[in-house]
């Protein structure tokens, strides 16, 4: 089994905002971390990578430059014969499983970020997945993220409220 923690839309560094602890010993724990765009800073990604897990992560719209550069916008990420794609800005909610499937075709799940609204469901056979915010629930009811476990290409999400 695979643990994969998933998670978008940080928005760091703001102020004295930081991830909470919760979601840190989350991503400390992971085998693997993916974000789903919305990091901010080049020093953020940085420090992300020195929690120890691999990190998978694209660009978000308020990405500065050089993450811009330095990440693509879409990815496609194998976990033990899982295909999950990640992509941050997924368009507008009508027609969305639609484009998200046709954008990432081969995929058994696709994360995305940029709505900061949390969503785990599956449609036909792939899991549309939002970790939504750590960091910025907006108008969602609580700090959020992901925990995917995958085991033989099945995938398990669990959308973690965070404390």
């Amino acid at each position: 089994m695979i643990t994969v923690a998933v998670i978008s839309d940080t928005h760091l560094p703001r102020g004295a905002r930081r991830l909470p602890a919760t979601c840190l010993a989350r991503l400390r724990a992971a085998d693997l971390i993916l974000h789903a765009g919305d990091i901010v800073s080049a020093g953020v990604l940085d420090d992300l990578r020195e929690l120890g897990p691999p990190l998978e992560a694209v660009h978000g719209n308020v990405d500065e430059a050089a993450l811009q550069r330095a990440l693509p916008a879409t990815r496609v990420v194998d976990v033990d014969g899982a295909r999950i794609g990640l992509v941050h800005v997924p368009g507008p909610r009508s027609g969305r499983a639609e484009r998200l499937g046709r954008l990432f075709p081969a995929c058994d799940a696709v994360v995305y970020g940029h709505t900061h609204e949390p969503r785990v469901e599956r449609v036909g056979s792939r899991w549309l997945l939002n970790p939504g915010s750590p960091t910025e629930r907006r108008r969602a009811p609580a700090h959020t993220m992901l925990v995917l476990e995958v085991a033989a290409a099945r995938i398990e999400p669990t959308l973690v409220a965070l404390t």
